[in-house]
């Protein structure tokens, strides 16, 4: 299996967390709000699941995992999937159990890169996700249950809802008008608190690569003051270059040119 080379300033972990919960709600037929809420690490295993039919053991991914240790599991499968497919990936397990909104955020950016990477991101049109998730395929555990987990089988029950159902409950929504002008607050709140987990999210990937840049330039700093360095003429031109403060011409400086000439 060949290796997808995934950078750490790959545009993958520029994309917003609504086009990641977009991706797993319309792939997997979910209904997540939060990142977060894929921390189990059972979501993930089911995006493989996809891309690599039957390398995934379904009936080992517990998608009712709530506690840490289920969580651990589950991405215990997922690393054995990875090993198998030689999937270069280092999985950060005991910070993604955390439910972390970054931590998470950032590795869903990386599985979707991956995905979409794999055939064009093309999937199996006959691929089930709720029957698959809800009994795991042939290889189902017979001691495991077969019914939906609750926390992602909104949108199987959904097709089970008449349309007279339906109807009733859209028209109590729009008589109750308190009800629907606390709604509109709660989705512009949630709105707005998204926004500002992506510009974090920018920052923190800005802030990578400063601290990369800055690296580089020390470490040429901490060389130029070795003894039997420093007095070199090429070795002041750089510290002229490196100390160089706002408002002056340090690119290239004349000292510079007359070195390298």
């Amino acid at each position: 299996m060949t290796t997808v080379n995934i950078g750490m300033m790959d545009g993958a972990y520029f994309v917003g967390r609504n086009e990641i919960l977009a991706w797993m709600n319309a792939t997997l037929q979910l209904n997540l709000t939060r990142v977060e809420e894929a921390a189990s690490g059972a979501v993930q295993c089911q995006m493989i699941d996809i891309i690599h039919p039957g390398v995934v053991p379904m009936h080992k991914v517990n998608f009712d995992a709530k506690t840490e240790y289920d969580m651990i599991q589950n991405y215990k499968v997922l690393q054995d999937v990875f090993n198998k497919l030689r999937i270069e990936k280092h999985i950060d397990v005991n910070k993604l159990v955390k439910g972390r909104p970054l931590d998470n955020l950032e590795f869903l950016q990386w599985l979707k890169r991956y995905c979409d990477s794999m055939n064009g991101g093309i999937t199996n049109e006959n691929y089930n996700p709720v029957e698959r998730r809800c009994k795991g395929g042939k290889e189902r555990n017979s001691r495991v249950s077969n019914r939906c987990p609750k926390s992602l089988q909104s949108n199987a029950l959904d097709n089970h809802i008449s349309a007279d159902d339906r109807k009733d409950v859209s028209s109590k929504q729009e008589n109750d008008c308190n009800s629907y002008n606390e709604k509109v607050l709660s989705e512009q709140i949630k709105i707005l608190s998204e926004k500002t987990i992506d510009l974090k999210v920018t920052v923190d990937n800005i802030e990578k690569e400063r601290d990369f840049y800055f690296a580089k330039l020390r470490s040429i700093e901490i060389l130029c003051q070795k003894p039997e360095l420093e007095h070199l003429p090429m070795t002041k031109t750089i510290q002229k270059i490196l100390y160089a403060v706002d408002g002056q011409d340090s690119s290239p400086l004349p000292e510079a040119e007359e070195v390298v000439h």
